[in-house]
């Protein structure tokens, strides 16, 4: 048994559509369909009737659904209870994703230190879905991530409230040659090698439906998918290929012109957002986030 299975059912069931479930998961429709019948193989019974239109769940399914959704509950429930019972140390944590890790948190939490004193601040870092899963099930205090255009879904909560602290965009960019051009041109012939996100990742998912469109009619070709940006970032350096990346995570190569963003290809503006569910836990969470309301200007 698998958490994210429990999290793909609720998904169907709240989506209506394998497709659309399978869209909200940030992973392929067969990959979700395998992920179901992994649920139903490991349960031993069928939870969705997959012979009528529109979808349906099975008597054992909905039976089923409310007890997933209370299993859930119990297990981030239970790690967050053992968690806090190992800190010694009062402190508030955080959850958000790889790249918000390295590329904005360090400064952003630098500019709030005064107003925090010596404070303990706990970062754990995770993928979009699971550090959405962790953040409501109240395993951590605040949720940083990049906002969806249209919000996400989950966070559409009356208990929810969400706070933009900072911007960031999607370029695409190459690393340059000896001469300081770029390595990789919009205008060449080639296919044009690209450095990629996994496709079920959250920037991978943004860059498919609206940066690869860009590109229109140029011939690209996929040589690497990698989860991790830093990761994408080195095998761009090493000249391997083109990418999609956030501008903060190469700021520094772009100021030193070993790498260059391509034009011809309109960027992706990136919200970031804090977000924390019901009232603080504590003091030094509560001016943490009073503290990043006056950073943010609300």
């Amino acid at each position: 048994m698998e958490t994210k299975w429990l999290h793909d059912f609720i998904a169907l069931s709240e989506q209506g559509s394998f497709s659309r479930a399978a869209e909200s998961r940030f992973v392929t429709q067969p990959a979700f369909s395998r992920r179901i019948r992994s649920l139903e193989n490991w349960l031993g019974v069928a939870l969705v009737c997959r012979n009528r239109y529109p979808l349906a769940l099975t008597p054992a399914g909905e039976a089923f659904l409310e007890q997933a959704r209370q299993l859930l509950a119990q297990i981030y429930g239970i790690r967050s209870q053992l968690r806090l019972s190992q800190q010694q140390t009062p402190g508030l944590s955080l959850i958000t994703q790889p790249a918000l890790a390295v590329t904005f948190f360090p400064a952003w939490l630098h500019r709030l230190r005064p107003a925090l004193g010596e404070g303990l601040v706990r970062l754990n870092t995770g993928h979009y879905h699971e550090a959405m899963e962790q953040f409501l099930a109240g395993a951590v205090d605040f949720l940083l991530c990049f906002a969806e255009s249209d919000g996400a879904e989950a966070l559409q909560r009356p208990d929810v409230e969400r706070l933009q602290v900072g911007q960031d965009r999607l370029v695409l960019v190459s690393a340059t040659d000896e001469r300081g051009a770029a390595r990789f041109r919009l205008d060449d012939d080639r296919p044009l090698p690209l450095l990629l996100y996994p496709a079920d990742a959250f920037l991978g998912a943004l860059i498919q439906r609206q940066c690869l469109p860009e590109l229109g009619e140029r011939p690209w070709l996929p040589v690497c998918e990698n989860a991790l940006g830093e990761g994408l970032k080195a095998q761009l350096l090493q000249g391997e290929g083109a990418a999609f990346l956030p501008e903060s995570l190469v700021r520094d190569e772009l100021a030193s012109h070993r790498v260059v963003a391509l034009s011809g290809v309109r960027t992706l503006e990136l919200n970031i957002e804090l977000c924390r569910l019901g009232e603080p836990r504590s003091t030094l969470a509560g001016r943490f986030w009073q503290q990043s309301r006056l950073q943010a200007g609300g």
